[in-house]
């Protein structure tokens, strides 16, 4: 690369946020010029530090990632966006690479595979990390839907998928309001609909399903 690439880290996580920064810096051919924790901050970072790519998180409080991309893609269509995240499942993906994202890396992979991709996108590539990449040619090969995906899962929306993510992980409803900046009742009512979406009554077997479904892994 001819000149240094500016790069935005949107991560929640401080720790892990922080600790991608420093590796990331160190390449000479990056800098990173900017962090942000969700996503009305990432939109305006956005516009007053004009980047050449921002590394997105999907799941954050208030805007999440989507939808953070979506606005950034139209705001500031020349910059690049990768989403970094722990979500695989193919629903995730096709929704992400639908609102403008330009790749895709899950956040097992190794720095080496992250700088490929960083440095992919940035060449006006798309990147998807190798297992994304499996499911997105299962999705077509499926015409567009992969072997296991339902209807019902079909009508879950990025929002309760959120929650039903929380919800598996163990937090009551006060915390994954405080979480996603939303009210209490809000909380309740997406934990409502997904009940009666999923016909299941409890958060364990809503637990169970985020399981099968790739959102959170089994301690």
């Amino acid at each position: 690369m001819l000149t240094v690439q500016r790069i935005v880290i949107v991560e929640d996580h401080t720790l892990l946020r922080q600790g991608l920064s420093a590796m990331i810096s160190a390449d000479p051919d990056v800098e990173v010029v900017g962090e942000a924790d969700n996503g009305r901050d990432a939109i305006r970072l956005a516009g007053s530090l004009s980047p050449n790519l921002m590394l997105m998180d999907l799941s954050m409080p208030g805007t999440n990632g989507t939808e953070s991309i979506l606005e950034i893609k139209r705001r500031y269509p020349k910059i690049k966006v990768l989403v970094l995240t722990v979500h695989k499942a193919e629903e995730y993906v096709r929704e992400a690479l639908k609102a403008g994202a330009d790749g895709y890396v899950l956040k097992h992979a190794t720095l080496a595979e992250l700088m490929v991709a960083i440095k992919s996108v940035l060449r006006g590539k798309t990147y998807l990390s190798p297992d994304v990449a499996e499911q997105v040619v299962s999705g077509y090969l499926f015409g567009g839907k992969g072997p296991n995906q339902t209807s019902t899962w079909d009508s879950i929306t990025l929002r309760e998928r959120e929650v039903l993510k929380l919800i598996a992980e163990g937090h009551p409803n006060k915390f994954i309001a405080n979480y996603l900046c939303v009210s209490v009742k809000t909380i309740e009512k997406h934990r409502s609909n997904l009940m009666k979406k999923l016909d299941m009554h409890n958060a364990a077997s809503l637990a169970v399903f985020a399981i099968e479904k790739g959102l959170i892994v089994p301690q």
